[in-house]
């Protein structure tokens, strides 16, 4: 088979569906030694991790890079917005099917369509996204799932939401779980401690992550850890360390900080590279990811990879992911988030078992297994 899979997100987005297409696209080069691939690319890339990207399937001769001088902004406007008819084989070349990893699929002449939908939290909690954003994918997401061949959805959960929100056939949905990179592991105590001294982190600290938005209820977060004091934990002994781009309607973030007095004790990373990630996580005492909707929820399984144990939200995807390896908790119920986290940051046999479980539940999720769900479902076209 000759595939087309378009890779801009990995180029030019640095988390999220960047890196996931970025692992995706690495599995399927080591695991597929027969199929040719065709890896679209919109623009020039204008960072490290873009030129990073490009290199990093360049010593696998099956896979050829397409590259268009127009931009990824343009493109979207163009096959998305105004709709121009213009097939991708026009700048692919032949191709047996066409894989979006990127909620939307452009238009075809002969090839099959594949498209990932990652979370309808735009339909689902559409106050949360930014409005421009959730009306684009209100409207071209349902055109792009009744396009497709096949739909790939993260999780059960979405799945499930797939057919209750967008009336689409069971049959043509094919769950396909992201995975879990082996650079996520426990890691050396002298590893850790130089990356603590490089971002001057403390000994002890409460680890937020994920790009700063509504959906990732920040704020919630926030209010909790103002609580930890009443519960036996200070804030000085444990800071809350939030990392993560700025994304839309972040303000309220910065203003809970301050309207309950704890600008130092609450610090904001910003955006923190990939390479990065696993020395985070082990650094830290406990990831709080108490999301109000997650298509999969990468990051916990990743910080349970490293080790490190993690309170979370018991709503979408999340119970089904991470089963009992996690404290799960409502998102919106402030003492029980703050009493999960000052339970696990006092209490030793807690964090033991949570560490256990975590790595056996994190092991579960391989990219090398989602590869395998992907060649399959090609195939099958």
């Amino acid at each position: 088979m000759r595939i087309a899979i378009d890779y801009t997100p990995a180029v030019h987005q640095g988390g999220g569906i960047g890196r996931y297409t970025r692992e995706l696209v690495r599995a399927l080069a080591e695991e597929d030694t027969q199929n040719e691939y065709v890896l679209l690319v919109a623009g020039s890339p204008s960072t490290l991790l873009g030129v990073q990207a490009l290199q990093s399937i360049a010593r696998f001769h099956r896979f050829h890079v397409r590259r268009i001088l127009c931009s990824p902004r343009w493109l979207t406007i163009l096959w998305h917005r105004l709709r121009l008819p213009l097939p991708a084989e026009a700048l692919t070349g032949p191709i047996d099917v066409f894989h979006s990893p990127d909620y939307v699929l452009p238009p075809l002449w002969r090839a099959r369509g594949v498209v990932t939908i990652h979370d309808l939290s735009f339909l689902i909690l559409p106050d949360t996204a930014e409005p421009g954003l959730q009306r684009y994918l209100s409207r071209a997401v349902p055109r792009a799932v009744a396009r497709a061949q096949r739909v790939l959805a993260d999780s059960q959960c979405t799945r499930d939401d797939l057919i209750t929100h967008l009336g689409v056939a069971p049959e043509r949905i094919t769950v396909a779980y992201p995975g879990v990179h082996p650079r996520f592991q426990p890691l050396a105590g002298d590893v850790v401690e130089a990356f603590r001294k490089r971002y001057a982190l403390p000994p002890r600290f409460v680890l937020g992550l994920g790009t700063l938005e509504p959906r990732k209820n920040f704020s919630t977060l926030i209010e909790a850890y103002a609580r930890l004091a009443d519960l036996g934990v200070p804030h000085a002994d444990a800071p809350l360390i939030i990392a993560g781009g700025r994304g839309w309607l972040y303000e309220g973030i910065f203003e809970t900080v301050e309207r309950l007095g704890l600008r130092g004790q609450v610090r904001f990373l910003g955006f923190v590279p990939d390479e990065d990630l696993p020395a985070l996580y082990n650094a830290a005492s406990v990831l709080a990811f108490p999301s109000l909707y997650e298509g999969f929820g990468l990051p916990p399984l990743e910080a349970m990879a490293c080790g490190t144990p993690v309170v979370a939200s018991n709503v979408s995807s999340l119970p089904e992911v991470l089963n009992d390896a996690a404290l799960m908790v409502p998102p919106t119920d402030v003492e029980a988030l703050a009493s999960a986290l000052a339970r696990v940051l006092t209490d030793q046999e807690l964090q033991t078992a949570l560490r256990v479980r975590g790595l056996q539940q994190a092991a579960r999720f391989t990219w090398q297994a989602t590869a395998q769900v992907l060649l399959q479902v090609y195939r099958e076209l």
